[in-house]
């Protein structure tokens, strides 16, 4: 199984809702390797959401993908109510430890680039990652909006307010 690590837009909520963009057809990776557009069409879903490629690890499942605006954009669900590894991965990704998504599939067809990389034309995928820095450089964590982390912030701005008040 190969892997690609790839820097992604994450967006979470307190249900464990999340979603990315898990990547960006116009651009290549680190290592220049391209997937088609229509590669990622075939995925069989649920598929494993797991920390860090470790099969081990399952914190939730992709339950679906899209593929628009030049990305393949996916949504699933951390299992945050039953499983505590969800729930650290979640406060992770909200405290922007964890900003990508990395990719593990078989590589079906594939052909070099010019300039180095291949351009992966088929591909069987096996699991999505959340991982701490993807290798894709067009995809980027934006946020992990949560009303709790909202109220945690309030709550912070009001106590440091009543400590000035003091001074």
């Amino acid at each position: 199984m190969e892997r690609l690590f790839i820097e992604t837009k994450l967006l979470s909520d307190d249900s464990g809702a999340i979603s990315g963009i898990g990547w960006k057809y116009d651009q290549p990776d680190r290592i220049g390797d391209m997937i088609a557009p229509g590669a990622l069409a075939k995925a069989a879903f649920p598929l494993p959401m797991l920390a860090f490629h470790d099969m081990g690890d399952p914190i939730g499942t992709w339950d679906s993908a899209t593929d628009k605006g030049g990305a393949w954009h996916v949504k699933g669900h951390l299992l945050v109510d039953e499983v505590a590894r969800a729930r650290e991965v979640r406060a992770l990704v909200r405290a922007g430890a964890i900003k990508g998504l990395s990719i593990g599939f078989i590589t079906g067809k594939a052909e070099p680039r010019q300039g180095g990389g291949r351009l992966i034309k088929s591909l069987e995928l096996i699991e999505v990652s959340l991982v701490t820095l993807g290798m894709h450089p067009g995809a980027k964590v934006t946020s992990a909006k949560s009303a709790v982390l909202a109220l945690n912030i309030a709550a912070a701005i009001n106590r440091a307010t009543a400590q000035i008040g003091r001074s």
